[in-house]
């Protein structure tokens, strides 16, 4: 265990302590095999600790270092990315993706109450904000309904593999949108798709613009779409309760291991995935992530470089959406509650804390990983916190919200 507690932060000193508790609970039921935390306030480390292993079969501990698979926390990087174009005066918000992306142009949209996927009209093609805020009509694989099963049989969700975003985006196109762009929230992949834009914009390959312009300013050296041989002998392995696939988020079906092993370090797509899926395709480490957390906290100022204007960060983490995500009609998994939460431009913004059923402040802006990673920030408070594990589905125990509750129990001032 490797823990540290600052009293003079605004934090009872034995109160946090519960939060390695409430860890090594978790790992002792076998709900997770190890985890980590880092909380930061006024820009300085306040508390963190270390639970577990990386890896059961290895018995190798889990550390501050290990690198884990980020998955959907990948988004609020893309989203910061496409933010520095609209900085630069490339594009704008209400651009229609097929200014961009031509194949996108004539969209055709299921009717309401459609059962089957010829069953659609025409409607305008999704805008770049319709795109960031899950409101663009597309969706994901493992959601419920027409679309998704179409994705399902396309391999549409831009996992790890041999394929470049700009085939997958291609082939996406050639299918019908889930509902019509602005009417409903539903989680999808139209973030990677912005990870496309991001590529026509700027003439990058995605991972060149990340590393050029997020990561390399950020000092994010452990950061990237792939593992690297400096990677080797600290990734964690990846694990799900359930006993069929641990991407079926709405499965119930628990199996017999509450730790069946999903993805290990030598064999993990991650060494040699050729899809830069801004969706979800980062590997990364709890301090790196940590080094992008306090970019929203702090207005945008790097050690080296001001990436963001603070106008744009706090224009970011409003609330995007005409009222709460549950308001919004969805059918889909999402990384956070929907009732009393809105969405911005890459992740979630509470607007009522009692209907979110959640302490925390409105306004607190946050996301997570399918392998039940979890950011978030709270400006009034001045805080980040970065919690790291690696357990899918993200939705297999309420561990967000308790961790959540514990952070604010302990914070005295």
């Amino acid at each position: 265990m490797n823990k540290s507690a600052l009293t003079s932060a605004g934090f009872d000193h034995k109160r946090l302590n519960r939060i390695s508790v409430w860890m090594q609970r978790y790992v002792d039921e076998r709900k997770f095999a190890g985890s980590s935390i880092l909380i930061k306030r006024y820009g300085h480390d306040t508390f963190h600790d270390v639970i577990g292993l990386r890896d059961i079969a290895t018995q190798k501990p889990f550390t501050r270092d290990t690198v884990v698979r980020l998955y959907s926390m990948t988004k609020p990087i893309t989203s910061f990315g496409l933010m520095m174009l609209v900085e630069k005066g490339l594009c704008h918000l209400k651009m229609p993706v097929s200014e961009l992306l031509p194949e996108f142009k004539n969209m055709r949209a299921l009717i309401p109450g459609a059962t089957s996927f010829d069953q659609t009209i025409s409607f305008a093609t999704p805008t770049l904000h319709q795109l960031l805020t899950h409101t663009s009509g597309l969706s994901y694989g493992f959601n419920p309904g027409i679309v998704p099963e179409l994705m399902r049989q396309g391999a549409l969700d831009f996992k790890p593999a041999q394929e470049t975003i700009a085939n997958i985006s291609l082939r996406l196109s050639e299918i019908p949108l889930a509902f019509e762009p602005g009417k409903k929230w539903e989680y999808s992949v139209s973030i990677d798709i912005i990870g496309r834009v991001i590529e026509v914009i700027s003439g990058q390959t995605l991972d060149n613009f990340f590393q050029l312009e997020i990561f390399k300013p950020l000092e994010m050296a452990k950061t990237g779409f792939r593992f690297h041989e400096r990677d080797r002998g600290k990734v964690a392995s990846l694990y799900t309760p359930l006993g069929k696939n641990p991407m079926e988020l709405n499965a119930a079906e628990k199996g017999d291991d509450s730790l069946k092993l999903v993805d290990e370090e030598t064999g993990s797509p991650f060494w040699r995935s050729a899809v830069y899926s801004d969706g979800g395709g980062l590997v990364g480490t709890l301090d790196d992530y940590m080094k992008f957390v306090e970019i929203l906290r702090n207005g945008g100022t790097s050690p080296l470089s001001r990436l963001l204007s603070p106008k744009t960060l706090g224009f970011m983490m409003q609330n995007h959406l005409s009222g709460d995500i549950a308001s919004m009609g969805p059918h889909s998994f999402a990384e956070q509650p929907m009732n009393g939460m809105g969405f911005g431009l890459g992740g979630a913004v509470v607007l009522d804390p009692a209907l979110a059923r959640t302490p925390g402040n409105i306004d607190d802006f946050s996301w997570g990983g399918i392998a039940s990673t979890f950011f978030w920030v709270d400006r009034i408070s001045d805080m980040s916190v970065v919690f790291l594990t690696q357990l899918s589905p993200s939705s297999s125990y309420p561990a967000r919200s308790e961790l959540k509750a514990l952070v604010l129990g302990a914070m005295i001032t």
